[in-house]
């Protein structure tokens, strides 16, 4: 009796352990669609009254969640019964990951706004304020459903070859990672000019440390947003290149004598510029056709 129950600890321990070291692995894997994922929820949850950030990145966050629920147990069948069409759907998202990374750079460059939904104005009332606010939590859970997929995806990938329960373990840690984490830091990140109002506040020499800490807070927000809003565009275009590397045979050695990080970062971007370049001549043609 006492040996079965060591026996079943000595299983539980290695599962942990085959877990564990896998977790990290499928972590590192996507860990830049985790950096995008960052980014935008930080741009989706600021810009509201302080009042309501934490109430509307609380909602977004649970809207995570959800998406995470219905998500993993599809991805699990999928595995299980249908295995070739996780490589599908891993290289549809790593096509959008390619079109909204490149076109977003091209919209940089050409100086045109990206963003198409209107931003707080002081004449709004009440109840559109509360419009502004469901819309852009609506947008950040539909975001976070395609971000999630590719995520839960991608570290389903990892372990293809591991046992069915392995696979659960694991994906289901990257699944509560990406949203606790991810959510985590952003509401630091909408917090920090309030922390630094905070200091500011409490220090009674306006001189002193602690006020100086404060303003480089206030001040250092906006940039912060703009750096991650950068950081994820380009983290988009090279997931996505990696995605093409692995999973396409005919990119397999594309550039070889480039380093690696390099040559799919350029595979990303220039599948992305097709794919910008296919829709904008479809839907010009399209509009064509209405008139």
């Amino acid at each position: 009796m006492a040996s079965g129950i060591f026996a079943l600890l000595d299983d539980i321990t290695v599962l942990l352990d085959d877990i564990a070291s896998m977790s990290k692995v499928a972590a590192g894997k996507t860990s830049a669609i985790l950096g995008d994922d960052l980014a935008v929820n930080a741009e989706k949850a600021s810009g509201f009254s302080t009042s309501r950030e934490i109430p509307v990145l609380w909602a977004i966050t649970k809207g995570s969640f959800l998406n995470k629920v219905i998500i993993l147990p599809l991805a699990f069948l999928l595995s299980a019964f249908l295995p070739s069409v996780i490589t599908i759907v891993l290289i549809a998202g790593g096509l959008y990951f390619a079109y909204e990374g490149v076109e977003k750079i091209v919209h940089f460059f050409l100086g045109h706004n990206h963003e198409s939904s209107k931003e707080i104005t002081a004449d709004m009332n009440e109840a559109q304020l509360l419009e502004y606010e469901k819309s852009k939590i609506k947008s950040a859970i539909i975001t976070d459903f395609i971000l999630s997929v590719e995520i839960i995806v991608i570290a389903l990938s990892t372990v293809m070859n591991e046992r069915l329960v392995v696979q659960i373990g694991v994906v289901s840690v990257i699944a509560i990672l990406a949203t606790v984490g991810v959510y985590g830091v952003v509401a630091l990140i909408v917090r920090m000019d309030e922390a630094g109002f905070y200091l500011i506040r409490k220090s009674k020499n306006q001189n002193g440390l602690l006020p100086k800490t404060g303003w480089a807070l206030v001040n250092s927000l906006p940039y912060v947003i703009r750096a991650l809003a950068v950081i994820g565009t380009l983290a988009l275009v090279l997931v996505a290149g990696g995605i093409f590397a692995h999973n396409i045979n005919v990119f397999h050695d594309f550039l070889p004598q480039l380093p690696v990080l390099l040559s799919e970062f350029i595979l990303g971007l220039l599948i992305g510029l097709a794919a910008v370049l296919l829709f904008q001549t479809g839907s010009f043609l399209y509009k064509k056709i209405r008139n």
